[in-house]
């Protein structure tokens, strides 16, 4: 899916096929907070994001709703909706330690319980995350953002236990890391260490797949340690 570009862009098309419409906006406003090209706390009019982007209010509003119940976005009574601020070093804390819990296990029921259809998903995601790296990954950090938390949540939802996997979603941890930090190594390590836990699915090896998803969480973990705000 291309992303939707403002007017601004000399290579600006308004789309055509509204169906993706609402997706384009919120892809669009997923990239501009995660390489903080919105900053934290800065307002987000609907009637401004309308005419920069050539659409309607509709997908904007849409966009937002769905940012706002991941955390992206806040909105405030009688001021409208801004972008959220970057969650506190403890929060992020607290996140990994839970993932630590939590994952692994995601991944070693996932294993245990993978069909052809469902590992075929977790491979075309990895494959879409690896060819994204290869062009410029600066331009592409939102769209990996978000492979990279589908990737996770697919493989949450295989586990064939929903508390769980409803309780790793509630998270939205994803979208907030990489807000923290763009470097192309942080992309490129994941992309890696993914690789690592597929390859123990595909062999049916439920315990390399938990130890490569721990691996994962604690070396994401330690990317991200540098740059986590230290107030609380």
């Amino acid at each position: 899916m291309k992303p939707l570009r403002d007017k601004t862009d000399p290579a600006y098309i308004v789309p055509i096929h509204r169906a993706s419409l609402s997706e384009d906006v919120y892809e669009t406003l997923v990239s501009h907070l995660i390489s903080l090209r919105v900053r934290p706390g800065e307002r987000l009019s609907v009637d401004a994001l309308a005419r920069q982007f050539g659409v309607s209010q509709t997908p904007i509003r849409a966009a937002l709703i769905r940012l706002e119940t991941e955390g992206l976005v806040v909105k405030k009574f009688n001021s409208g909706y801004s972008a959220a601020p970057i969650p506190s070093g403890a929060h992020f804390r607290d996140i990994y330690a839970m993932r630590l819990l939590l994952e692994p296990e995601a991944a070693f029921l996932a294993t245990q319980r993978m069909n052809k259809e469902g590992l075929q998903q977790l491979v075309e995601l990895c494959e879409k995350m690896a060819n994204l790296v290869k062009g410029d990954t600066h331009a592409n950090y939102g769209r990996f953002a978000l492979l990279d938390g589908q990737f996770h949540s697919l493989l949450a939802s295989l586990c064939g236990n929903q508390v769980l996997a409803d309780t790793l979603h509630g998270f939205y941890a994803h979208m907030n890391l990489f807000r923290l930090r763009y470097h192309s190594a942080v992309a490129e390590e994941a992309i890696k260490e993914h690789q690592a836990i597929m390859e123990a699915m595909e062999k049916g090896d439920a315990q390399a797949a938990r130890a490569a998803m721990a691996t994962h969480i604690a070396a994401s973990r330690d990317r991200m340690e540098p740059y986590y705000q230290t107030e609380e």
